[in-house]
């Protein structure tokens, strides 16, 4: 089974889970067990001083009546939950807070040393013996006169702070699994908001690569996670257009060369055979001349939509003057608008107007732009050519007195191979890709174009250049 992110996040979570429970009720144990020691024998050891420093204790520590002292002890010794003693220099016990009156029999303790404790006011066992049960006692001297009298012996069972430490361990294992389970909440939110929406997008991505370009990854958020799965769908759907274009660019490229490629293919095939005799030879030679020409200009334009797409030809921006760029490409169509009588009218903004671009692009927009409105217009008829300049943008219109554009195509003309119906029966040359490529080569310099144009009475195409400093 494939190891998720989550799954492994949650054998983690376990794991530290246990090991912190563990270390909780062991660590923990032992550092609430120290601390309650360490607190225990210090007050215990300040109170045995106190009761060493009374003076009744001091004058009738070698009385035989010490119920006074036995009464004052007791008191105390409730109050600590403990016992308490004295200690004569003889190693008796002759007060025990824990005896009854009528066993009040001093008791010697083998091998009693205070000697023995040096720097440690406290110690923790059977005391020599005396206990069957391990107590925390401290001992404190009584002085008299700069002579030691006897000791104040306190005695505090284990087992009492044993339970005072079970009890504080409870408190804390229980924080700890409120913790805990608060925690498991986080690792449910981190499964609601991220796991579970990187397994769509993983998803996603797999369906990508097998071809599903139309999968959608359904996270709706507004963070990171959210923004990855609108940009791998905003992807999938280009690539899905990108496809579509392609598929469809590769059937306009095969329908517009398969028909002159046939039409030659058919008249030579004729001429070879026979079918067409040697007399009428020169008539379909025309056709195929025709025909390949008609299939040098698309081979043409497609070549320079190819390094428009890839950008393989880098622009070379450089000053020059458009009006004088306008009249070159008006010349190159000197012959045929002679020819039809079709007058080519320049207006342009002074004697020169300087702009910004890449001249040979920019020629070839005119000529596109000049191109098809020589092909749209009737005979005897006029195009005009106008540049004008405002804030420093220049202005260049091609305006022509032809058939005009219906209005649900004017959206469609700058796709590519697209034709109007009524472009077809007059431009059978025509590629479909002229008006796409002065697109593009507008694009790539950060202007625009646009058309006005009304069935019957014309078309104006309209663009911008920046002006030169």
């Amino acid at each position: 089974m494939k190891q998720t992110l989550y799954r492994k996040f949650l054998i983690c979570y376990i794991m530290i889970g246990i090991l912190s429970f563990f270390l909780v009720s062991l660590g923990g144990s032992y550092l609430v067990e120290r601390h309650l020691e360490q607190s225990l024998s210090e007050a215990l050891y300040k109170e045995a001083n106190n009761i060493a420093s009374y003076d009744t204790v001091k004058h009738n520590i070698s009385s035989s009546n010490l119920d006074a002292v036995k009464q004052t002890l007791t008191a105390i010794a409730t109050f600590q939950d403990a016992d308490v003693w004295i200690i004569n220099n003889q190693n008796q016990i002759i007060v025990d807070t824990a005896k009854t009156d009528s066993d009040a029999r001093p008791v010697a303790i083998a091998s009693f040393n205070p000697t023995e404790w040096g720097g440690n006011y406290y110690q923790v066992g059977d005391f020599y013996g005396h206990f069957k049960n391990d107590r925390l006692s401290v001992i404190a001297p009584i002085t008299s006169d700069m002579t030691t009298k006897g000791y104040i012996a306190i005695h505090y069972q284990m087992n009492t702070l044993y339970q005072s430490r079970s009890d504080i361990l409870s408190i804390m294992q229980l924080i700890f699994l409120l913790i805990y389970v608060l925690a498991f909440s986080m690792l449910l939110l981190y499964r609601k908001k991220v796991d579970i929406p990187l397994q769509y997008i993983m998803r996603g991505t797999e369906e990508y690569a097998n071809g599903n370009l139309s999968y959608k990854i359904p996270v709706e958020s507004d963070d990171e996670i959210g923004h990855l799965a609108n940009t791998l769908n905003y992807m999938s759907d280009t690539m899905n257009q990108n496809g579509e274009y392609q598929r469809e660019f590769i059937s306009n490229v095969s329908h517009d060369f398969r028909s002159p490629l046939t039409s030659i293919k058919g008249y030579v095939e004729a001429m070879l055979d026979g079918t067409i005799p040697p007399e009428m030879q020169g008539k379909y030679l025309k056709i195929i001349a025709y025909e390949s020409e008609r299939l040098e200009k698309l081979t043409r334009s497609l070549l320079t939509l190819n390094e428009l797409d890839v950008k393989k030809r880098l622009m070379q921006l450089k000053r020059f003057d458009i009006n004088e760029t306008i009249k070159t490409t008006a010349n190159t169509f000197e012959g045929i608008c002679t020819e039809r009588k079709i007058r080519l009218e320049l207006i342009l903004s002074g004697r020169e107007l300087f702009v910004w671009a890449d001249m040979e692009q920019i020629q070839q927009v005119l000529y596109n732009l000049l191109d098809n409105a020589i092909k749209f217009s009737e005979d005897n008829s006029s195009i005009i050519l106008e540049t004008t300049e405002k804030n420093g943008t220049v202005f260049v219109s091609v305006k022509d007195h032809g058939c005009g554009i219906p209005k649900e195509s004017l959206s469609k003309i700058w796709d590519r191979f697209y034709k109007t119906d009524s472009s077809r029966g007059k431009d059978r040359k025509g590629t479909g890709l002229g008006l796409s490529i002065v697109k593009e080569i507008l694009n790539a310099h950060n202007q625009n174009i646009n058309v006005i144009s009304t069935e019957g009475v014309g078309t104006e195409f309209i663009f911008t250049l920046e002006k030169a400093r």
